[in-house]
């Protein structure tokens, strides 16, 4: 690998690094991370849905891959170490920026808000649409202080 396609494979990764990595839950699904760990559950009744869009965070996998190969790609463009230099960091912001739009897919949501038993109201988004629960509906919400799920 010359040091040029090395530069670019560089900067791609701190660029990823630099960006983090997120994850989406939906009611029936659970992160690796989640299995066997305790939640709190309380109840409510839903006072009021709307469907909402969940669009993916533009981060992890496909900008890191689009800036790889991007740079890759760059770095043979022209001829000198300037050009490939150049050629490879263009390239590698250019494949980035388009493998974040690649994984940028949207996905339909609800919004649900709870009326819950202790007296608070709260509202919480998850993967699913409004006609999977109705205004009156009782539910369990449970959380681990971080996702937070509705459901019957």
């Amino acid at each position: 690998m010359n040091r040029n396609v090395a530069n670019a494979v560089l900067l791609a990764l701190g660029l990823v690094a630099a960006s983090g990595c997120a994850t989406h839950t939906s009611p029936s699904t659970f992160n690796r991370s989640e299995v066997g760990t305790a939640r709190t559950v309380e109840w409510g009744t839903i006072e009021a849905m709307r469907d909402i869009t969940i669009q993916n965070d533009a981060r992890g996998v496909a900008t890191w891959t689009g800036a790889v190969l991007g740079g890759i790609a760059g770095s043979t463009l022209g001829s000198g170490t300037r050009a490939n230099t150049a050629g490879a960091v263009a390239g590698a912001a250019a494949g980035g920026a388009a493998g974040s739009a690649m994984g940028r897919g949207a996905r339909p949501g609800v919004e649900i808000t709870v009326q819950l038993d202790a007296g608070r109201t709260i509202a919480v988004t998850q993967e699913g649409s409004a006609n999977d629960f109705r205004v009156g509906d009782r539910v369990h919400v449970s959380s681990d202080g971080t996702t937070t799920r509705v459901s019957r």
